[in-house]
């Protein structure tokens, strides 16, 4: 190929401004994105994340969970997130700026968490959280290895379990969640996308012009002109 260095010189040209365009103007546009100081709460939002919730989110990751659930609510009109209590409005990138490792998910098997501690129909407790997590359900594995079977010996931890059947926990045992599980829980619990952001609000769809408006219009005034 006579043009071979020329043709390799400009599938370099592509691929570079390809590249510059999609990860240095992201980083452009959204590195510097700060929190929405809201002058009527006269908070700043989102919140920070706690230690605990951070250390949540390693474990979160560790377990694959991003490979059942999302973080990420679709704006309306792109599917029934909203119909289905995930969110009342559509994630956008100022949800994750305190999320050293936004776990945004590509597939739903499980509901979406991205809002869960700020549902409308509210959250789960973290007694609630733990439970579920041990005992699983018919769509989601039990998590038994987050949790140990101790024997009391004198007064039961704080952090123990309690079960509405007493056959879960042996004779004298009680389950307690380790640090993982309480972690985990921590880290779900602080998710949380209920406030509203000026950029998450809805933009109003203008509706167009229909041939029929200005015919009626026009209709209208020769009706007034006649005597």
């Amino acid at each position: 190929m006579k043009n071979a260095p020329l043709f390799f010189l400009g599938l370099l040209g592509a691929v570079t401004f390809s590249w510059a365009g999609l990860v240095l103007g992201s980083h452009a546009q959204l590195g510097k994105l700060g929190p929405y100081f809201d002058e009527a709460e006269s908070l700043s939002f989102p919140q920070p994340v706690s230690g605990l919730a951070a250390r949540g989110e390693r474990v979160y990751a560790d377990l694959g969970c991003a490979a059942c659930h999302t973080q990420q609510v679709r704006r309306p009109g792109y599917g029934s997130d909203q119909e289905r209590g995930w969110g009342d409005r559509q994630s956008v990138a100022r949800d994750y700026i305190f999320r050293g490792r936004p776990l945004l998910g590509d597939a739903r098997i499980g509901p979406d968490l991205a809002n869960l501690a700020g549902r409308k129909a509210g959250a789960p407790k973290q007694e609630e959280l733990l439970r579920f997590l041990y005992l699983g359900s018919k769509t989601h594995a039990p998590y038994r290895f987050l949790f140990e079977s101790r024997e009391i010996v004198g007064q039961r931890s704080i952090h123990a379990l309690e079960f509405p059947d007493a056959m879960m926990t042996a004779p004298g045992h009680e389950i307690v969640p380790t640090e993982r599980a309480r972690t985990l829980a921590a880290y779900l619990l602080s998710l949380n996308q209920s406030h509203v952001y000026p950029e998450a609000r809805p933009v109003p769809r203008e509706e167009p012009a229909t041939e029929a408006a200005p015919a009626a219009a026009e209709k209208a005034g020769k009706a007034e002109e006649k005597p």
